[in-house]
């Protein structure tokens, strides 16, 4: 029998741990095989010293070495056994001038980057993937485009059994809000249309157990700090945040009963 694999596709480094450090962390000391697929370098992310994109000083070939060595040391903390780098430009948030760059990735034909996703999913044969929703969660460029090629490599391998996309209900985040309120603190006002639909979740993972090497993993990522609002929450809130990982199970091609606490569900031996 082919060794269970889970694999996830996610475009920038530190993407890995938000959506998916808990059950990379669970799933690999399970002895599941968890394969890590990052599609950019990271090259819009800040630089050595906090330099912003854009700014005078901003190094792209050092913000990449700096950022691909995170991600070996954040996967290290997640026991993630297989990390695969596709090596595509970062593209940038939504309206940068980044966009534009005919290398972004965003702008790869989606059948080039496609079919490099593909050559990793006949290498490892996982029968589980997981990546973004169609809007990249908040819709980021290299989001939509990761989405876009892990289910247009889906289709076309015909190997994995599911496909899952990360989730965040937006009844927990309404309550995460409103514990960091009651201790005094103020992030300002959540979008409206933020999270997912509960209704369209249908998986929600137990990784309790995980989340010191969640927030250890994630903390690698030193060079980006700033930009992640999970380490600026106090530790209580830390916790409620990183103990389920949900998700929606967005095609699946063995038969499953309602909701979910495994993403293996009907495809352990």
């Amino acid at each position: 029998m082919t060794e269970l694999t889970l694999m996830a596709v996610h475009a920038h480094p530190d993407d890995e741990v938000i959506s998916t450090g808990g059950i990379l962390a669970r799933y690999a000391a399970e002895g599941i095989r968890t394969v890590l697929v990052t599609c950019t370098n990271g090259e819009q992310g800040d630089g050595p010293g906090g330099v912003k994109p854009g700014d005078d000083g901003h190094d792209e070939a050092a913000v990449v070495a700096q950022r691909l060595a995170e991600l070996q040391e954040s996967a290290g903390h997640l026991g993630i056994q297989h990390v695969e780098l596709l090596g595509y430009r970062d593209s940038g948030m939504d309206g940068w001038e980044g966009n534009a760059h005919p290398s972004a990735f965003a702008n790869v034909p989606l059948t080039e980057s496609s079919a490099a996703l593909g050559a990793l999913i006949e290498k490892y044969r996982p029968q589980v993937i997981v990546t973004y929703d169609e809007n990249g969660g908040y819709g980021h460029p290299d989001h939509i485009q990761a989405h876009r090629i892990a289910v247009e490599a889906f289709a076309a391998t015909g190997i994995p059994d599911k496909l899952y996309y990360t989730a965040i209900p937006r009844s927990g985040i309404r309550e995460m809000f409103e514990f960091v309120r009651s201790l005094g603190l103020d992030f300002g006002e959540l979008p409206e249309e933020f999270g997912t639909p509960d209704e369209l979740v249908t998986s929600a993972v137990d990784v309790s157990a995980y989340i010191e090497q969640k927030v250890t993993a994630l903390k690698a990522h030193a060079s980006q700090t700033e930009n992640i609002f999970l380490l600026q929450l106090p530790e209580e809130a830390q916790r409620r945040v990183f103990a389920t990982e949900h998700f929606i199970r967005q095609r699946s091609r063995v038969e499953v009963q309602g909701q979910e606490d495994d993403l293996f569900a009907g495809l352990r031996p």
